[in-house]
């Protein structure tokens, strides 16, 4: 037998035989394998269970992320009695048609967030405080007021007279809408009066300002409260910087309609952290109305 021969099975043998490639499984993170949001500020990745936890602040950066209102009502009440207003509903008065008609509007609106209306209002407890309250939601048309949200606020300010119950709106919206033209420049009236009504009864009754509180809203009820609390950076004023800017032909800085430029002016009371706002706005309450704290 030759060399070769005998040392053949030998090299064979030695051979390195393939094998199957082990690939590494990287470790998902929270935000990879949970539903998440993305913080319009810093761009952080954030958890909506972490979010929920938070009071929907960011994190790393402490920006206020939108709420709704529901989502709002649920955690600012320590416990909620019930929903009041939903026995209004839109109609259609102008036959208004841009783009589409009113009523699709409507419709697609409702489908999009879940409500009825742009006006969420609950009577509950603020702590030991019985209190009625009510949160515009801005998903919702852009929060804009119509014959309805005038009807819901309406009558949450009329229990409140009538029951001697704080009233506590977290405004966030555009304006009046204009799909109701008119009619819906008359909430402007309507909510004032009642809102005079609690003034003259010495019900209190306190605002909430979020981001962002426009047009027919700021012109009324947003600021008629007794105090007016805004959560920080939140963009609030009647008409838009760009409109006024066209209007007085110069250019407005940064800070301009912020919450903080506006408690400068003296056109807020306060500026409140979210996680302190139940603690500020039950403090107050309790003040106006002589109860125990």
């Amino acid at each position: 037998m030759s060399q070769a021969q005998l040392t053949e099975p030998t090299i064979w043998l030695k051979r390195e035989v393939p094998g199957v490639k082990r690939t590494t499984v990287p470790t998902l993170t929270a935000v990879e394998t949970e539903p998440s949001t993305e913080c319009p500020n810093c761009h952080a990745l954030i958890t909506n269970t972490a979010l929920n936890l938070n009071q929907y602040v960011c994190p790393e950066c402490d920006h206020h992320l939108t709420m709704t209102a529901r989502q709002r009502l649920e955690w600012f009440l320590s416990s909620i009695d019930s929903e009041l207003g939903q026995e209004f509903t839109t109609g259609n008065p102008l036959y208004f048609v841009d783009s589409k008609p009113y009523p699709e509007r409507m419709k697609e609106a409702q489908n999009k967030t879940g409500e009825s209306e742009g006006l969420v209002v609950m009577t509950g407890k603020l702590k030991n405080l019985d209190i009625i309250a009510c949160a515009f939601d801005f998903r919702f048309m852009g929060g804009s007021m119509g014959s309805v949200v005038g009807d819901r606020f309406v009558q949450a300010a009329e229990i409140a007279l009538t029951e001697n119950k704080p009233l506590v709106c977290f405004a966030a919206s555009g304006g009046a809408r204009m799909q109701e033209g008119l009619l819906s420049l008359m909430q402007m009236a309507r909510t004032s009066a009642a809102i005079e009504r609690l003034r003259l009864a010495g019900v209190p009754y306190v605002v909430i300002l979020t981001n962002p509180v426009y047009g027919g809203v700021t012109a009324s009820l947003a600021m008629l409260g007794d105090v007016h609390i805004a959560e920080p950076k939140a963009m609030i004023g009647f008409a838009g910087k760009r409109v006024i800017e066209q209007t007085v032909r110069e250019v407005l800085g940064e800070p301009f309609q912020r919450a903080e430029f506006l408690l400068e002016k003296g056109t807020v009371d306060m500026v409140v952290h979210r996680h302190e706002l139940i603690n500020t706005t039950h403090r107050i309450l309790a003040k106006l109305t002589k109860a125990a704290v």
